[in-house]
């Protein structure tokens, strides 16, 4: 059974229609009233931008503001290397490596690094120990493929087997059109993701490991006597814009992964295949100010907060409280809140018992019929059956009812 409500200014909500066989029973909360907001703003299109995929994405949310060929694998250059310093992080975290360890440079790390002379390196001296932090900085300020490298040996043993590594956390962020066969992102067969699964992961970075994500918003780094700039030139260009990552080779053309916060929203932008360092950036760029200009993040409900409390039958407790696992928060066009509807999607009868966090119906949102979000509805907390009488009495009335 569908139950249908409305979101409306000026309403203490709208409540739900039941049918007219259960009027008397306890209705659901309503939803939260809308924050006050000016007229609705007219939304345009996204900016037009040259490259061959491309997404926008709230942070918070994970809803997809714009994109072209989001889905589409590409080659992802440099961008391969937030999966490396996501492995690393990870491994941070758990205690298995520290900043403070002094990593071998092997042959291998100097020459995919070029030797010094081919690709981005960091000017790692071969056979040299090198603390893992400036690696790390190496790999992502400076984008060198000779750090990516000898971070990945030092983790696994090898590079492939870090690359084994990257696909395991791949599968496991639902990175699900990404494979990885290197960690520093020089074209080789099977190694491809999508703008849409580079926004994912770098989400999931910023979010997993903040204090390590600082580190892409750093504008400089110099090793070995030598000065090397961030090539993500939206440093630069607003204090907003803290990351992310770039990348570049003939086969993937100019790519850049960025990252801003303005107050409270954090917006993330891949562009993929643009024609040119200077053209990624002014697309990238562009495509945050339109998202921070004509959208807006609201929070509907925490986690464990009733959404609803239908009638329960054969209870020990006359309704069932239903709320969300998570918090629900949900991505508009600005000014567009109070026409966002609503729709839970619960049985006609629900008949005790129910174990808390067992899922009992689906929330879903939609604006202007266009689905936005659908979130399980659960019960938040176990629900017994009631005593013998009461479940005599309560089974006269459901067959009374379904008749």
């Amino acid at each position: 059974m569908k139950f249908s409500l409305t979101l409306a200014t000026g309403l203490l909500g709208a409540l739900l229609v039941l049918p007219a066989a259960a009027q008397d029973h306890p209705v659901p909360q309503p939803l939260p009233r809308p924050t006050p907001n000016a007229t609705p703003v007219v939304t345009p299109q996204p900016p037009s931008v040259t490259g061959t995929a491309w997404i926008l994405i709230d942070d918070a949310t994970g809803q997809v503001l714009a994109g072209h060929n989001e889905e589409e694998r590409v080659e992802p250059a440099s961008i391969t290397k937030i999966m490396t310093s996501y492995v690393v992080s990870a491994e941070l975290a758990a205690g298995n490596i520290s900043v403070d360890d002094e990593v071998p440079i092997s042959e291998n790390a100097w020459r995919g690094g070029g030797g010094g002379t081919d690709g981005s390196t960091s000017f790692l001296p071969v056979n040299s120990k090198v603390k893992l932090g400036d690696l790390l900085h190496g790999m992502i300020i400076q984008s060198g493929n000779d750090a990516s490298i000898a971070l990945a040996e030092y983790v696994a043993g090898s590079e492939a087997a870090f690359a084994d590594l990257m696909n395991a956390y791949a599968k496991k962020l639902g990175l699900n059109d990404t494979h990885y066969v290197n960690s520093h992102g020089l074209s080789a067969p099977d190694h491809y993701t999508t703008a849409h699964d580079i926004a994912r992961l770098s989400h999931h970075l910023i979010n997993d490991y903040p204090e390590d994500y600082a580190h892409y918003a750093v504008k400089e780094f110099t090793f070995n006597g030598i000065r090397q700039f961030n090539r993500n030139s939206l440093l630069w260009k607003d204090s907003a814009v803290d990351g992310i990552k770039t990348g570049h080779h003939s086969g993937a053309g100019f790519c850049l992964a960025a990252s801003a916060k303005r107050g409270e929203q954090r917006l993330i932008s891949v562009v993929m295949g643009s024609p040119s360092e200077k053209q990624r950036a002014e697309d990238s760029y562009a495509l945050l100010n339109w998202g921070f200009r004509f959208f807006e993040t609201h929070k509907l409900y925490d986690a464990a907060q009733p959404v609803s409390e239908p009638k329960l039958w054969k209870g020990d407790t006359a309704t069932l409280a239903l709320g969300l696992e998570q918090p629900l928060l949900l991505t508009v066009p600005r000014g567009r809140y109070e026409a966002v509807k609503a729709e839970m999607d619960l049985p006609r009868q629900l008949v005790a018992p129910f174990t808390k966090g067992q899922q009992v119906g689906v929330l879903r949102l939609s604006l202007d019929d266009k689905p936005l979000v659908e979130r399980p509805l659960v019960a938040l907390a176990d629900a017994p059956e009631a005593g013998f009488f009461k479940r005599i009495s309560d089974g006269f009335w459901l067959w009374w009812e379904s008749d």
